[in-house]
């Protein structure tokens, strides 16, 4: 499985942001697709997912109603739309992909549960 990411920048509070994440058709067919994210000194966190064959969404309590996850099935990617950045949203966002659960229960130790993509640096400042 092979990920691809894009996206990502500098804005500043209150601005946007849309990351993208295409993955290979060899994803298991329940797979979701999302992010992490990870700031300096802090522990990786579950951000959002969404499965590509049903549409079934997960959204961490820290960006919920302002983070939109959508995807396109036929082309095996995820978006990931950034509303109203705040300077706590900075972080190297990594692409993801796996069970739905695995987002909803994340720790780092179930790290080897996801294929992983490259990491995109989103910046929030003024």
């Amino acid at each position: 499985v092979q990920l691809q990411a894009s996206g990502g920048g500098l804005v500043q509070p209150g601005g946007s942001l849309k990351l993208s994440c295409r993955v290979s058709k060899t994803i298991i067919t329940h797979y979701a697709i999302g992010w992490f994210r990870q700031a300096p000194g802090k522990q990786r966190e579950a951000v959002s997912a969404i499965m590509l064959s049903d549409g079934r969404t997960y959204y961490s309590d820290s960006v919920k109603g302002r983070f939109t996850i959508s995807r396109d099935v036929a082309e095996y990617t995820a978006y990931l739309q950034m509303d109203n950045l705040e300077q706590e949203d900075s972080a190297t966002y990594y692409c993801a992909t796996g069970f739905l659960a695995a987002w909803h229960n994340y720790t780092p130790e179930r790290d080897n549960e996801f294929y992983w993509g490259q990491g995109t640096q989103v910046t929030v400042s003024s």
